[in-house]
């Protein structure tokens, strides 16, 4: 092993030198628009965050309370080393490890509460840079384009950032312009990774995290071609009109390409500022739930599903005319279209977890690819305790104990949940990072422990199960069989909704006061 390890480092050490030789004889170039650069820096920290954890916990006893104080403090430096990385090398590698940081229930709590911050260490770009770009992109000044033009953006990602703009007729505008390297170095930037992803697997077995990399490959291109962002924000704009209260900025096609899109601006708090929403007499419940609402349809019903719902793309506000509650949708660059097998697989597992159906859960979770590793998927799934899940999640309520004891056995069971995700369909890897966001935002709100999420959830399984049931009947007294049986299960949801209603409310604390006299009496 130190063998492999003394290899790597040489190389990255060779890497490192000879990037220096290069910059010395070329200093007009940025360091970090050259490859060998890159790849060094990346190369160096995975070998000394390698050496960290093959050295510090060598000599130590397995499982005793040293060994995971010890494993605990690698941890830490190690993430605090990736993302050094990240913010150095920039772009793709920022991406990356923004979608780790948002794996909160997946990976050590350590690595996801150290990457966290990428969200609001993103690089900016120039005003040149800017500038140059939307010359490039499309063939004329800012001043042709826009009234006013702000040169601080409102906000910086890892691709891209946004500027609020003011176009000749009065509209308001919001600006995505591409960072103008990220083009070039992200192909180069995802072999980086799955060469040294691939020797820190050769180094450690147990280390299977290559469905990054892949994921990396498949989304990145898709990320980077604004116009499929402003066809998906479309597609989802229609999909789910019948929502009034969800917005989504209209898109300027005339001033968007590849590299830039234009869409309406919009003003709001971001979906965890609780603050924000108290200023405004905003209702965090109703946020909640219906943020739970709209990823249900998504999920369940439709199988096109927005991947990226981190705070930042999330708003929340008043409506200045009607006044009524609204959130807007942002950056529809990443979306997972899930087949109908899957989906239909997916509606079934939820609906087995609610209830705390084992032999559903069993053969759903085997259906979606988890294989033996069953019970540790349905509890990476719902972030829930197996004792929760063999119960039916929807009957018992989400303590901080659970929750503590779900995100230190992430650290615990790294191997095993390693080698589930390299398992699954590559369809789940981006539901998983969606479900850990959500739950972020929930527990952010405090409203984790609502049982609205778990109602909508299950209005939209049975209604997309209804659905396919429909399609396949082949007579008419089979699907008016099937529509009847739908309506009376989500009767039976409302009425359960309703009675949970009644049980928080004042009325329900009345009737409660009132049989407790009534019983004393007697």
């Amino acid at each position: 092993m130190a063998g492999r390890l003394l290899k790597v480092s040489s190389v990255a050490t060779a890497v490192v030198a000879s990037s220096g030789f290069y910059l010395y004889n070329n200093k007009q170039l940025d360091p970090n628009d050259i490859s060998l650069v890159r790849f060094g820096r990346a190369a160096a920290t995975t070998a000394v965050i390698s050496y960290d954890y093959m050295t510090s916990l060598k000599h130590v006893e397995y499982g005793s309370e040293e060994y995971w104080a010890l494993k605990s403090q690698v941890h830490h430096r190690s993430a605090e080393r990736l993302r050094n990385l990240c913010c150095a090398n920039r772009g793709t590698f920022i991406k990356v490890g923004q979608h780790l940081g948002a794996l909160d229930y997946l990976l050590p709590e350590e690595y996801t509460s150290t990457l966290k911050v990428l969200h609001s260490r993103a690089p900016q770009s120039s005003m040149e840079e800017i500038q140059q770009v939307i010359r490039e992109e499309l063939g004329k000044e800012l001043s042709d384009l826009f009234i006013s033009f702000d040169v601080k953006p409102q906000g910086a990602a890892s691709l891209a950032q946004v500027h609020k703009a003011v176009l000749h007729d009065g509209r308001t505008v919001a600006v995505k312009v591409q960072h103008p390297k990220v083009q070039t170095q992200s192909s180069k930037d995802i072999v980086v990774m799955e060469v040294l992803l691939n020797i820190v697997h050769w180094l450690f077995p147990d280390f299977a995290f290559m469905w990054l990399v892949e994921e990396a490959k498949k989304n990145m291109p898709v990320e980077l071609d604004f116009l499929n962002e402003g066809r998906n924000a479309e597609k989802v704009a229609v999909m789910l009109a019948y929502f009034p209260w969800l917005k989504v900025p209209k898109i300027h096609w005339d001033l968007s390409t590849r590299r830039i899109l234009t869409m309406d601006f919009a003003e709001g708090g971001q979906v965890n500022d609780r603050d924000y929403m108290r200023r405004h007499s905003i209702n965090v419940n109703e946020i909640s739930q219906n943020l739970g609402k709209m990823y249900s349809e998504m999920i369940f019903v439709h199988g096109f599903v927005h991947c990226d719902p981190h705070p930042g793309n999330v708003l929340v506000r008043r409506c200045p005319n009607t006044k009524k509650t609204e959130i807007v949708l942002l950056d529809h660059g990443l979306y997972q279209i899930l087949l109908p097998d899957f989906r239909l697989s997916y509606c079934r597992l939820w609906q087995s977890l609610i209830k705390g159906d084992l032999n559903g859960i069993e053969r759903y979770s085997r259906r979606l690819g988890a294989g033996d590793l069953y019970p540790l998927f349905a509890c990476v799934l719902t972030a829930r305790s197996w004792t929760s899940v063999n119960a039916g999640i929807g009957n018992t309520p989400v303590t901080h104990s659970e929750d503590v004891e779900i995100r230190s056995n992430a650290a615990l069971y790294l191997p095993q949940i390693s080698d589930l995700l390299n398992r699954v369909p590559r369809q789940m890897l981006l539901l998983l990072k969606t479900n850990d966001l959500l739950r972020g935002i929930e527990t952010t709100l405090q409203t984790r422990a609502a049982s609205s999420s778990f109602i909508n959830m299950s209005r939209c399984c049975t209604r997309a199960l209804a659905r396919h049931k429909r399609i396949k009947a082949q007579s008419r007294a089979r699907r008016l069989q099937i529509t009847m049986s739908e309506s009376l299960t989500l009767w039976q949801i409302s009425l359960y909704e309703l009675f949970l209603w009644v049980k928080g409310s004042t009325l329900g604390g009345w009737v409660g006061s009132l049989l407790s006299c009534l019983h004393y009496t007697h």
